[in-house]
């Protein structure tokens, strides 16, 4: 059997709708449970950073989305640090159009799609937007990058098209049609959207923080399988400091620049 296809398979879940709700169940079933070494082994996942030894859990899905010692992941005590919110490769895409329009490996998006709201997405004029995709090696929980408030949640979306390089360069806009968790934050008076974006055929985002104040670090939400973040933020609002690439959840990112009353 090529594992390395399998588990892609399994938890980017590429394939046809039944075939991947199928695979949703034996991944969360305690049958998945003889394959989690192999897949720790092949993804290199270091299992010394989790709560939990390897033989105390129970299926494939508890270590896709497993938690982690408060130690493995630090977090900037600087006043203003923004964090990437996960593990993941990071995009920055600078410079917004006037209309917010950006591009993702080669396709057009615009904020008022991944928003869907036209006047959200005038508030992202000239900005930047961060891009971080999750692979299934990755700490698959989602956290705040910035203190904040939150303001709104909401989901938008209903397709469910892959969100791995394939799907992001050949698919037909996924960002902006797939379903995705947007939160709408104020960060020291300047506006953040954060969007989970879910990936093909099973859009399984689990939101497990309802505080109206968050903090850097805090734990928002996690992925079960495949899975995007997108941050949107304003102009002049982050002074980005770190790198493009591959990325750690609490990373700093750069300084968040405070609105002037």
């Amino acid at each position: 059997m090529n594992m390395t296809k399998f588990y892609r398979n399994l938890f980017e879940l590429n394939g046809h709708p039944v075939v991947a709700r199928s695979l949703k169940k034996f991944a969360q079933s305690k049958a998945s449970k003889p394959f989690i070494p192999s897949f720790v082994k092949l993804y290199k996942i270091n299992i010394n950073e989790a709560t939990r030894e390897l033989k105390e859990y129970h299926s494939l899905h508890d270590v896709f989305i497993r938690d982690l010692r408060p130690d493995a992941r630090p977090v900037p005590s600087e006043a203003h640090a923004f964090v990437s919110p996960c593990d993941a490769v990071l995009s920055v895409v600078d410079h917004l159009t006037e209309e917010s329009r950006f591009t993702v490996k080669g396709q057009e998006y615009t904020v008022t799609e991944l928003l869907g709201s036209e006047s959200e997405a005038k508030k992202y004029s000239g900005g930047q937007v961060f891009v971080f995709y999750l692979s299934p090696t990755d700490y698959h929980q989602v956290h705040v990058p910035v203190d904040a408030e939150v303001e709104s949640v909401y989901t938008l979306g209903r397709e469910a098209a892959p969100v791995n390089e394939l799907g992001l360069r050949h698919g037909l806009r996924p960002l902006t049609r797939n379903y995705r968790l947007v939160t709408q934050m104020n960060a020291s008076g300047q506006p953040l959207a954060h969007v989970m974006v879910g990936a093909l055929n099973v859009n399984t985002i689990e939101r497990t923080n309802y505080e109206s104040v968050v903090k850097r670090g805090d734990s928002f939400g996690y992925f079960s399988f495949g899975s995007t973040v997108v941050l949107c933020i304003p102009k002049g609002a982050l002074k980005f400091t770190g790198k493009k690439g591959k990325v750690k959840m609490g990373e700093l990112l750069g300084e968040w620049i405070p609105r002037e009353v």
